[in-house]
């Protein structure tokens, strides 16, 4: 699913519709960006009950992302990812913004 260029994978929605079903008094995983970590940004996930009324909406399935309006001007274009492998388990930003990122994954510059 996508919206503002934004998308969600099919790993990524089938792991926020566990999540989510897990705790049913949280509605959605808001995404963010914040000012922070080794490459200048960081992505934070967190479960929330609900949209604020100026918030991009994701939904695909069960699963149910929110994405602020600041944040969405530096994750247009990206891809929402749920990656499990050796490595362990963690959802990433595949960012085409991004200019240069750490090697967890989790911060970015632009």
């Amino acid at each position: 699913m996508s919206d503002k260029n934004v998308t969600l994978s099919d790993a990524a929605a089938r792991r926020i519709a566990a999540i989510l079903q897990a705790d049913p008094t949280k509605g959605a995983m808001r995404v963010s960006v914040e000012g922070g970590g080794c490459s200048g940004f960081s992505y934070k996930f967190d479960l929330v009950e609900a949209a604020d009324s100026d918030d991009l909406v994701l939904e695909r399935g069960n699963a149910r992302v929110l994405i602020d309006p600041l944040s969405l001007v530096y994750m247009e274009g990206s891809e929402i990812d749920f990656v499990d492998n050796l490595m362990g388990q963690s959802f990433q930003i595949k960012n085409p913004n991004a200019v240069a990122n750490c090697g967890c994954g989790t911060s970015f510059s632009i």
